[in-house]
């Protein structure tokens, strides 16, 4: 294993993982108001209304997505009498549909802000960069699934992925377990360094 991927996937992780808690806390502690979102509907409510929901519905279910492919252990499932074939294929149809309502959400909030005079002046640095970062880790994540779905490569992110992520947030890494990862995954979890990174 070379040095790049060492820092990838043992140091990076930790630096972004700290960075993220100490910053947020440091921002909850010394700003507690400056949390909302001063593009509000009283700036404009029809895009919103339809964005929104869109956006935050399909993130919630893509979040439960994750913690049940990633933190739960293969063997959980096959004691449970899930297959592989109908955990993949559940995977798919419902990640890919909430994937999907989630980039959906996102363009149309995106839309609102950037064409939008007025939502674009109440519109920092830090709100461009996370927006950035999360339509990046979105459209990474569709592409990942679709295209390990239609590559039938026989990839299993639980095998090696969710045993990585699980050692990182035990203390005990295994850097060597993402080597063999696909590039398409390894640029999805990229971009998540980088909305874990702007987001406080």
């Amino acid at each position: 294993m070379n040095v790049s991927a060492l820092l990838l996937w043992l140091v990076l992780p930790y630096i972004v993982l700290t960075h993220f808690i100490v910053t947020t806390l440091f921002r909850f502690k010394t700003n507690p108001y400056g949390w909302t979102s001063k593009s509000s509907e009283i700036l404009e409510k029809q895009l919103l209304k339809w964005g929104s929901p869109l956006f935050h519905w399909g993130l919630i279910f893509v979040f439960f997505g994750h913690v049940a492919g990633l933190l739960v252990p293969i063997g959980v499932y096959h004691a449970l009498g899930v297959s592989d074939e109908l955990y993949h294929m559940g995977a798919v149809v419902m990640g890919g549909a909430a994937g999907l309502a989630t980039l959906a959400g996102l363009m149309i909030l995106c839309y609102r802000r950037f064409k939008l005079p007025r939502i674009r002046k109440t519109s920092s640095a830090g709100d461009i960069i996370a927006l950035i970062f999360l339509a990046l880790m979105v459209m990474t994540g569709i592409f990942a699934t679709a295209s390990n779905a239609a590559a039938h490569s026989g990839f299993d992110y639980r095998t090696c992925i969710s045993p990585w992520i699980r050692g990182v947030l035990l203390l005990h890494p295994n850097p060597s377990l993402m080597v063999s990862v696909p590039w398409y995954f390894k640029m999805h979890i990229l971009a998540a360094y980088g909305l874990f990174a702007a987001f406080p």
